[in-house]
């Protein structure tokens, strides 16, 4: 019976994976501002006390969960450079494919790290480093494939597909995957094939 017990307790998530998990989702669902501490920690079957001892405060449960929804996002790069080694092109191209999945998954809520810049204008919020971290790294990685792709041009086709992938995510909150946001796989595409590359 106490094994039994026992294994049931290592098998429940701690406290704070419970409350990452419930931030989690209720801030995306519904935004930061809107989700109280409360709502938080009955979502996680905590109390406040707990959730405090964790995090010190909302702004830093802000925080790791923008940590977490950064490091999700980044992982992609990862998954494509293993799917095709050496390969930068295939990289690009693959990583469009997997972005553009993600708008059309249902409940697509936009990019939670633009979503959040929104909501927290403050530039001293504990947060703000996180967000111009992430979006600076994503513009640097399209860049950084694109000069291995032999792009005459890197930088600027790193802006125009980073600029196109922060309005789709827009656009099809506001209209729908029918909208244009729903073919930023077939844009993006065709701003990478129309690009001018090296032949030597």
């Amino acid at each position: 019976m106490a094994i039994a017990r026992k294994t049931a307790e290592m098998a429940e998530p701690a406290p704070r994976e419970r409350i990452l998990a419930a931030a989690h989702a209720l801030f995306y669902r519904r935004g930061i501002r809107a989700v109280s501490v409360d709502e938080i920690a009955e979502a996680a079957t905590t109390n406040k006390m707990t959730l405090y001892r964790h995090f010190r405060s909302k702004d830093l449960l802000v925080t790791e969960y923008l940590r977490g929804r950064a490091a999700d996002a980044e992982r992609i790069w990862d998954d494509v450079a293993r799917a095709h080694p050496g390969a930068p092109l295939r990289q690009l191209e693959a990583w469009v494919g997997k972005i553009s999945a993600r708008l059309a998954e249902n409940g697509n809520r936009g990019c939670a790290i633009a979503n959040a810049a929104i909501e927290i204008p403050e530039k001293d919020h504990p947060a703000r480093p996180v967000i111009e971290r992430h979006k600076s790294l994503q513009r640097e990685q399209l860049a950084r494939l694109n000069r291995l792709a032999g792009f005459t041009d890197p930088e600027r086709l790193a802006d125009e597909i980073f600029l196109l992938l922060e309005g789709a995510r827009v656009n099809v909150q506001s209209v729908g995957r029918r909208g244009p946001g729903g073919r930023f796989k077939e844009r993006a595409l065709s701003l990478v094939k129309s690009a001018a590359r090296r032949t030597s």
